[in-house]
């Protein structure tokens, strides 16, 4: 029977080993996957690359990891925001590399690994130091930079729903980099708040089948100050 249900975080991300490529869903402060980079500093892996929208924001989450000295390199299109002073910092002082990518490139590279292409041609980025050496060619008149996928060893994700097979809804905004990513890695964890039935979710409604997760982990929804609870960002 196939049963992709976690028993805990750390069960999930048991496994992850030094120098991962760690791809992480989000997009500023929505759809980030809180509970599952705080198993990640938990469980120890070191060394990693990682692949996010930004860099970090104030001292929780992404920026937690950046701070307990676990990445090496960071690849993402908005690296600095008013309380990026985590990544300023290790960026300024050379401990940590940054590969920056715009932001249409950045979500095709990913999507381009998910999909099994070699490598693809983007307008976006030439005559900048953003291309880098890479091949360039001109295309009906137009100039290209080669651009190459981004593959993942490791995709963590924050969805609204699931079921034991893996199969994941997202709610709203939260949807974001969470499908080309589980796509484009070797393995992916996602949490969500509800576990469905086999069967229960409309298959219409389903943006990520269960063929491209290997683990889900159920997570409760934060508590608010005023007792009630915060909808899943």
């Amino acid at each position: 029977m196939i049963d992709k249900i976690a028993r805990s975080v750390a069960d999930a991300l048991a496994d992850t080993s030094d120098g991962a490529t760690v791809l992480i869903g989000g997009f500023g402060t929505a759809g980030i996957p809180n509970e599952l980079i705080d198993g990640l500093i938990e469980q120890g892996a070191k060394d990693l690359t990682v692949v996010n929208n930004n860099a970090g924001n104030g001292d929780a989450g992404l920026a937690a990891l950046l701070k307990a000295g676990r990445v090496r390199k960071i690849i993402c299109s908005f690296p600095r925001q008013a309380d990026s002073h985590v990544f300023d910092g290790l960026y300024r002082s050379g401990k940590l590399e940054l590969e920056l990518v715009p932001q249409g490139n950045l979500a095709e590279r990913i999507r381009a690994a998910g999909a099994g292409i070699g490598a693809f041609f983007c307008p976006t980025g030439y005559g900048t130091e953003l291309a880098g050496e890479r091949e360039t060619r001109m295309i009906d008149g137009r100039h290209y930079v080669l651009e190459y996928p981004i593959h993942g060893d490791l995709a963590l994700i924050k969805a609204e729903c699931g079921d034991r097979w893996g199969n994941l809804v997202y709610r709203k905004a939260a949807r974001n980099f969470g499908p080309v990513m589980a796509m484009a890695a070797k393995k992916t964890v996602a949490t969500v708040h509800e576990i469905a039935e086999l069967g229960g979710l409309d298959p219409e409604a389903i943006v990520t089948p269960g063929i491209f997760v290997s683990r889900i982990v159920k997570i409760e929804r934060v508590a608010t100050q005023a007792g009630g609870f915060k909808k899943a960002a």
